[in-house]
């Protein structure tokens, strides 16, 4: 076994006598427990989570769908880009969702505005599908579709090899469609790629990089 558990663990005792977790000699990515606990994972907003060492394609087609709570109106929710302009980016700006998407050609963006400037951002679970098909882009957000035309229909692939980057991304790594650099606060959760027929669901716990993110607890309410 090479990755931690997802868990809780308290009163641990040793030869019989109580371990005291409370002032650890050294501590590496292990949070808190909370007394309510959802399914999802926790962002603090200073970090991300890197997926796919060894780069995601996401040429022609892809469909992105993650659940997402904050209180936040700003922070990178998604971003795969390759080192030229070739890229595709998930964020919250000012409360709306963004949907960017460069297939060599320029940026274009699905953009979903909510009523009001907080109701994304009002600490409720949220479903967000993002979809590229060749040169159309759309996103759909609790059920209500935008979609956006683009005058680039000559150019259909994100030629990208890259780490799928959630939550955030390091400073030195360059991210052609996204705006914002604001890390995500909040819980993220059900976390599903789609190319064609092969559909995978991203576990936080197998990360190869994690900053700030706790996988499988996210607290019942704001702490």
């Amino acid at each position: 076994v090479t990755h931690s558990i997802p868990a809780c663990i308290g009163s641990m005792t040793f030869n019989g006598k109580q371990l005291d977790n409370e002032s650890p000699v050294s501590i590496f990515a292990v949070n808190k427990c909370y007394e309510t606990v959802q399914d999802g994972t926790f962002f603090d907003g200073s970090g991300f989570a890197a997926l796919v060492r060894e780069g995601y394609k996401v040429r022609a087609d892809v469909n992105i769908s993650l659940e997402f709570r904050t209180t936040a109106v700003h922070g990178v929710l998604l971003g795969v880009s390759s080192a030229k302009v070739d890229a595709i980016g998930l964020e919250l700006v000012h409360g709306k969702v963004l949907f960017h998407v460069n297939n060599g050609a320029g940026r274009i963006t699905a953009a979903y505005e909510p009523r009001g400037t907080n109701s994304l951002c009002d600490g409720k679970w949220h479903k967000l599908q993002a979809n590229k098909s060749k040169h159309h882009i759309s996103l759909i957000i609790d059920g209500n579709l935008v979609h956006t035309d683009n005058p680039h229909v000559q150019s259909t692939s994100a030629d990208t090899n890259n780490p799928i980057y959630v939550g955030g991304y390091p400073a030195d790594v360059k991210q052609n469609c996204l705006t914002s650099k604001s890390s995500f606060r909040g819980c993220l959760r059900n976390l599903v790629l789609t190319k064609g027929q092969h559909t995978e669901l991203f576990d936080f716990s197998r990360a190869f990089d994690l900053r700030g993110v706790f996988p499988h607890s996210c607290p019942g309410a704001e702490h």
